[in-house]
């Protein structure tokens, strides 16, 4: 067998996840109690997505330390770079949960609307906005190419958004007491969730079954590989992500004529260059084979 791989993303310190780690402590202990002195579901709602945040936060800075510091042993073959994607996976799973249980709540607000304490709404609305909204810029260059980085930045993005619809809440409230208009930002928020969520979810999910990327197309790899003179056929292809960044296949290649073990890396080298060119598959394991009993299929079930 033969096997290239190749692997280029940034590096990330996780420096700025901690900071927002203890910004979204301070923002969840805060709007717990001014939650239950005001009365505000919303403002509750938010402290719980809050803590959840926390949980999710920690998970993707403890993921982002054993992806970097956790090397691989003859145990732990692919050491934890996997890690990242599970956080990710929990996130995502974790907000839609939540999510569930504010339209829940909110809905039962809607037929027992309570007077509700504006003022300390307001003001806890304001600390969430300042909190998550510094808290969602120092995340934001990571989150472009990490996949647990951008689940951790829209929980923050979600929380600053929800503590701004909860202070236009808050000042309806003051102003012109619609209190129920609490149990209806309560439903948003629970709405908006699920939409930017779901996304991250399939997506890491997808990752985790070892689907192969959306992007390649198995029929294309196939050609690519079949222009190669000396290959008369390819099959039991096997193509799947690591993680973000890795990118594997593994295949049988059934050679016209029986090659030497050099002429077979030859071949190994020239298809590698081009599938990472093409198809940004960077690590490719390849078994040779000539005039062998097997089944030809591209896919099949080993």
């Amino acid at each position: 067998m033969s096997h290239n791989h190749s692997h280029h993303h940034p590096t990330l310190t996780g420096k700025n996840l901690l900071i927002s780690i203890v910004l979204n402590i301070v923002i969840t202990v805060a709007q717990i109690i001014g939650g239950f002195l005001s009365g505000s579901l919303a403002l509750i709602s938010d402290a719980i997505h809050n803590f959840s945040d926390v949980v999710s936060l920690i998970i993707s800075y403890i993921a982002n330390i054993l992806t970097k510091k956790k090397k691989q042993t003859k145990q732990y073959t692919f050491g934890f770079k996997r890690a990242e994607i599970i956080a990710a996976f929990i996130n995502a799973a974790t907000l839609i949960v939540i999510a569930i249980f504010l339209a829940k709540e909110a809905i039962e607000r809607f037929n027992n609307p309570q007077e509700i304490k504006s003022n300390l709404v307001i003001w806890m609305a304001i600390l969430g906005i300042a909190a998550n909204g510094f808290s969602v810029l120092l995340l934001k260059k990571d989150a472009e190419h990490n996949l647990n980085m951008k689940s951790a930045y829209l929980h923050l993005l979600t929380d600053m958004l929800t503590s701004v619809a909860v202070l236009i809440g808050g000042l309806l409230m003051k102003y012109y007491q619609v209190y129920w208009i609490d149990a209806l930002l309560t439903l948003i928020i629970s709405i908006y969730l699920v939409y930017m969520s779901w996304s991250i979810l399939i997506a890491s999910t997808k990752i985790l079954m070892l689907f192969a990327p959306k992007d390649i197309n198995i029929d294309e790899v196939v050609k690519e590989v079949l222009k190669v003179e000396t290959i008369k056929n390819i099959h039991h292809v096997h193509i799947w992500q690591l993680n973000e960044h890795e990118c594997h296949i593994e295949a049988h290649l059934e050679f016209s004529n029986d090659i030497k073990l050099s002429e077979f890396d030859i071949v190994c080298e020239t298809i590698e260059v081009k599938l990472l060119e093409k198809f940004d598959i960077n690590h490719c394991n390849f078994q040779p084979e000539f005039i062998r009993d097997d089944k030809k299929d591209v896919i099949f079930q080993d």
